[in-house]
């Protein structure tokens, strides 16, 4: 197993000779098992690869922009820039990291439902155009800061409104007043977002009452003088290929009925979690244990233990790797390090609890697991799209690995060593 280090960033683990991903987390847990038992993230950045791959072939006219908030990791900016990706950013931070990895200002959006003045001053002082706009307050703000933007307006819908609480975006009814005050103010308006949420249970009424509502705001700016030419159908994907089959399955029918391959109209979207969320895994390990059954101390070997829950009590929590649990994010349940299960083996109902002893501190309210001990260490997949950058404010090591095959592939697709990533040195790493 050879790596590739970043100075003085992060060192990516290349995989040869059969060294597998489990392998690695083995590994590396043998060397916190011997030092002070620190939770870390794993990474397979083939993974990103592998997730690109899919949205190529199943959403081709799709084209990804990725949300620089979803997982702002550098190594994973340097994978999606390589393969062509734009990118939404929310703040300055965002826009310069993009920037600095040679991503084109074109293909930059700063989004951003009340934006700052520096940010905006920044865009415009960096060639960024692209801003996406909700209100007439952001108008008069953009035109005083960046007159030259183009604009993309944030259209509200049902489904957005009906998982948050709060309407975001402008109304159709609103949207003729936005595009005239645009209008007086001579910027440049030149598409619409908007956004359907990955929980939508009605992907078909959804996405119909929302590019129905698109086409009209799009006819009203053509009426305007307005070069109407991007759509962007926001972030509503999750990891899981079949939902993105469903979304392909709702969406490329209204497409094809309202915005035409013909029209020459670019249709963007932001597949954040579909990207990275299956790339990283978090391993964490028990520092404590409880028992909610009183009665199992006296209970005799084969005496029914129905009613017995454990309570485990984890080196990390919500104020750490799993803040998302604290924005309304549900937590996987983990899997057992190096535990094989049996079919005579007994599971129990758990709950996973952080360090901190506050009764938020629950990552997982409920699940079933083996009995475990103190020392055990647990894996969370899919946590790449948990907000990655905390990690690295929260001291969190970060292992990056690749196979030699998913490598190859790679560079092949345009990430090669002169290109993403240029200033990297070979070092050896023991399997």
């Amino acid at each position: 197993m050879k790596g590739l280090a970043d100075k003085p960033s992060y060192t990516i683990e290349l995989l040869e000779g059969g060294v597998t991903l489990e392998d690695v987390i083995d590994g590396h847990i043998c060397e916190q098992t011997l030092v002070d038992k620190t939770a870390f993230v794993v990474g397979d950045l083939g993974a990103l690869m592998r997730q690109h791959v899919r949205w190529q072939s199943i959403s081709p006219r799709l084209q990804p922009y990725f949300p620089v908030k979803c997982n702002s990791s550098p190594a994973v900016i340097e994978v999606m820039a390589s393969l062509g990706l734009g990118f939404v950013c929310v703040n300055k931070a965002e826009m310069s990291l993009v920037l600095e990895h040679g991503v084109p200002p074109e293909a930059v959006i700063l989004s951003g439902v009340c934006k700052q003045q520096a940010h905006i001053k920044y865009a415009a002082k960096n060639n960024i155009q692209n801003l996406v706009c909700e209100n007439e307050a952001e108008l008069f703000k953009i035109s005083r800061l960046h007159p030259n933007a183009k604009l993309l307006l944030q259209l509200s819908t049902q489904a957005h409104a009906a998982e948050t609480s709060m309407t975001f975006g402008f109304s159709l009814k609103s949207s003729r007043h936005l595009l005239e005050a645009a209008k007086q103010l001579g910027l440049q308006v030149v598409g619409v977002s908007f956004h359907i949420p990955s929980s939508c249970q009605d992907l078909q009424e959804a996405y119909t009452h929302a590019l129905s509502d698109a086409r009209c705001v799009f006819d009203m700016g053509v009426d305007l003088g307005f070069n109407m030419n991007v759509l962007d159908i926001g972030s509503g994907f999750t990891g899981s290929e079949f939902q993105l089959r469903q979304v392909e399955s709702a969406l490329k029918p209204l497409l094809d009925t309202y915005f035409s391959p013909l029209s020459g109209v670019q249709v963007l979207a932001q597949p954040g979690n579909f990207y990275v969320a299956s790339a990283f895994c978090l391993a964490v390990t028990i520092m404590g244990k409880k028992l909610v059954n009183p009665r199992w101390d006296n209970l005799a070997q084969g005496e029914d233990n129905e009613g017995t829950e454990f309570l485990y009590y984890m080196n990390e929590g919500i104020y750490g790797p799993f803040s998302c649990k604290l924005l309304g994010n549900s937590i996987s349940a983990p899997s057992v390090h190096k535990h094989a299960l049996c079919a005579e083996e007994a599971m129990y109902p758990s709950s996973l609890w952080g360090p901190s002893l506050d009764q938020l501190d629950q990552v997982v309210e409920r699940c079933l697991l083996p009995e475990l001990s103190v020392g055990d260490w647990l894996l969370f997949p899919n946590m790449g799209a948990c907000g990655l950058e905390d990690f690295g404010s929260l001291q969190l090591p970060v292992y990056y690995t690749v196979s030699t095959s998913d490598w190859f592939e790679m560079q092949e697709a345009g990430v090669a060593l002169d290109n993403a990533v240029k200033n990297f040195s070979m070092v050896q790493c023991s399997a």
